[in-house]
């Protein structure tokens, strides 16, 4: 099966091509055989592997990057209204597009997966991409890190299944219309956006209304907020829905979790019989995020066994407790964590396989807003780590919040017992893991901003150590 070109996508031009979500569809479009273009603010070995795909990629923005043969623009709701090149295609006359516009028309006349929730979207959905393509299914897949190499985070395959990472921040996920949609877990996160739960639940009810007729909903049945919006949803007509977790009413019901070092051996009763896989990523949380992949490839007619067995081929993503490397006895890994469950649930997967190691964590806070609601509750994280460093707020595309910085955090870890240095120099931060760790310890850098850049940095600074 080989969709064609979506209406008007001949010759995009996307601002901010490349973020992980932009990077995706510009790359299954120039696979497709559109001519595509864009702009983002620096340099990175993302734009290097569009370029490696005949993509055109400018630095930094400006209106003459737009071609005036562009036929598209694609934006996502980072990209300001002030921008010059979004500033030219409307002087132009060009039609500006929406991120998940053109995700949503990539999935034409196929069977999409959208995974949502507020945690675990990007694991979810690569966990699938993975052991469908073990199949030989060979599925379409746009996600929002990469598996393996920079690129990786989309792929335009022959087979007639799409998965997609459905992004909630901006209710861009009310796009799409899956076969089968996931919901891991619904709790209140994206606050410049959403102003409360009751909005959390309205958007989350609108996209599991854009189920297909006769598809299938498999929502997480441990959660509270998962749990209440399939209350919100039990009469929604003409569709199916699957429950997976540890209790006891799931229709996949997560019978057993054994750690197994770093990877994790999963049992679950499905249809009245135990099955038994492996997940090679540590944390039980993660193990629910397979679970959910598993419910979901059933509901499209795929056996159990065979893709229990093909969920062992994932090996884990970029950003999702990567490990950089081991220097002078010490392992950093890298977290995308920055939620306060998201912290709990990489602290607590990793206490779990570290046995008696120290674990120090660097900590980026990401977004104004999302300090200024959950702050505390970082802080609060912080307090499973035996030593952290946290660093100044990465504002991303937002503006500063008179009165919110780092100390927020910082005073909750401590009131919770908590030992934290605040560090504002991010260049500062190997020397001062250098000072701190010892041999046999773990290092996470932890958060969605830049702190990931830090990691091979501190690997060196500890060599340089063990050198001397």
């Amino acid at each position: 099966m080989t969709p064609g070109l979506p209406p008007a996508m001949d010759r995009p031009h996307f601002i901010g091509i490349g973020g992980a979500g932009m990077s995706g569809i510009a790359k299954i479009l120039a696979q497709r055989g559109a001519h595509v273009a864009g702009s983002d603010a620096r340099e990175s070995a993302t734009a290097d592997a569009l370029r490696e795909r005949g993509a055109t990629v400018h630095i930094g923005h400006d209106a003459a990057h737009l071609a005036t043969d562009a036929s598209a623009v694609v934006v996502s709701s980072a990209i300001r209204e002030d921008n010059p090149e979004l500033t030219a295609a409307k002087e132009r006359g060009v039609p500006v597009v929406h991120r998940s516009d053109a995700l949503a028309s990539l999935m034409t006349g196929l069977r999409p997966i959208a995974v949502a929730g507020t945690h675990g979207k990007t694991t979810t959905t690569s966990m699938l991409a993975v052991s469908l393509s073990a199949l030989g299914l060979d599925p379409s897949y746009a996600i929002g890190g990469d598996l393996d190499a920079p690129g990786s985070n989309a792929h335009h395959g022959e087979g007639e299944i799409f998965v997609a990472e459905a992004d909630e921040s901006d209710r861009s996920f009310h796009k799409y219309a899956p076969e089968v949609a996931i919901v891991l877990n619904v709790e209140l996160d994206h606050h410049a956006n959403y102003a409360s739960m009751d909005e959390i639940y309205d958007s989350f009810e609108t996209f599991t209304g854009k189920v297909v007729p006769g598809g299938t909903l498999v929502i997480a049945a441990d959660q509270s907020g998962a749990v209440e919006l399939t209350r919100r949803i039990r009469d929604l007509s003409g569709l199916k829905v699957v429950t997976y977790g540890e209790s006891e009413s799931a229709d996949v019901r997560i019978h057993k979790v054994t750690p197994r070092g770093l990877s994790s051996e999963v049992t679950v009763l499905l249809d009245g019989k135990l099955l038994t896989f492996t997940v090679s990523v540590p944390g039980r949380h993660y193990a629910h995020n397979a679970v959910a992949a598993l419910a979901a490839g059933v509901a499209l007619g795929i056996p159990a066994h065979n893709l229990a067995s093909a969920l062992g081929k994932y090996t884990g993503v970029k950003r999702r407790l990567q490990l950089k490397g081991e220097a002078a006895g010490v392992q950093v890994i890298d977290s995308y964590a920055h939620h306060p469950t998201e912290m709990n649930a990489d602290l607590e997967a990793i206490r779990g396989a570290a046995g008696d190691s120290r674990i120090l964590v660097v900590f980026q806070p990401h977004l104004f807003s999302r300090t200024q609601e959950l702050g505390v509750e970082m802080g609060q994280a912080l307090a499973l780590a035996d030593g952290s460093v946290v660093l100044d707020i990465y504002p991303a595309r937002e503006d500063p919040i008179p009165g919110i910085t780092s100390e927020l955090i910082i005073d909750a870890a401590r009131a919770a017992g908590a030992d934290v240095t605040p560090e504002h120099a991010k260049d500062a931060v190997p020397d001062v893991i250098a000072g701190m760790a010892r041999p046999g310890d773990l290092v996470l850098t932890m958060g969605a901003g830049d702190v990931t850049d830090l990691g091979p940095r501190i690997l060196d600074r500890l060599s340089n150590n063990s050198d001397r």
